[in-house]
């Protein structure tokens, strides 16, 4: 299992080592499997970018499909409902009695929360699922983004701060 996650990460450092280092961070970041915890430090130990550019590019790119999948993701649930089958209905009255229950209730902690979620370097906490949540969650795109983008901020902050542990290290 640990041989196969390596030869994947061989084969991403491959394929992006085509492109220019600011510019393959920037992608890698805006990869659901890698966002920034991923492209942060390959930046640094593959494309031996300083912090600073690992760090700018990182949290930019990261920040891009937030911004998509925030600002999308109504129109989109709103084209799916008027597509949907019978299946999906279910999915959609829930989701719509979620957003419904919750709403207004993010304005005490939620947007702390989620800023705290997407900050935490987990997998699965990033920037992709914050934006879903704040979603489902019915938080308006500005109020949602700022939530996000200053948990990606953080992210990159505590990543980089690993990242050059590990690096004084080895």
């Amino acid at each position: 299992m640990l041989d196969q996650i390596i030869s994947m990460l061989d084969q991403i450092i491959i394929f992006f080592s085509q492109f220019p280092p600011q510019l393959a961070t920037f992608f890698l970041s805006m990869l659901p499997i890698t966002e920034l915890r991923g492209a942060l430090p390959l930046a640094i130990f593959s494309f031996h970018l300083s912090f600073w550019q690992a760090y700018f590019f990182s949290v930019l790119g990261n920040l891009i499909p937030a911004a998509i999948i925030l600002f999308f993701a109504k129109p989109f649930h709103q084209y799916i409902t008027k597509k949907s089958g019978i299946l999906t209905r279910g999915w959609i009255k829930y989701l719509e009695r979620a957003q419904k229950k919750l709403a207004g209730k993010y304005e005490k902690s939620g947007l702390v929360a989620l800023m705290l979620f997407v900050a935490i370097p987990l997998p699965f906490t990033g920037a992709w699922t914050g934006a879903v949540a704040a979603f489902v969650l019915g938080i308006p795109f500005k109020k949602s983004f700022l939530s996000v983008s200053a948990g990606v901020l953080i992210a990159g902050i505590i990543v980089g701060i690993l990242t050059l542990g590990i690096k004084g290290i080895i």
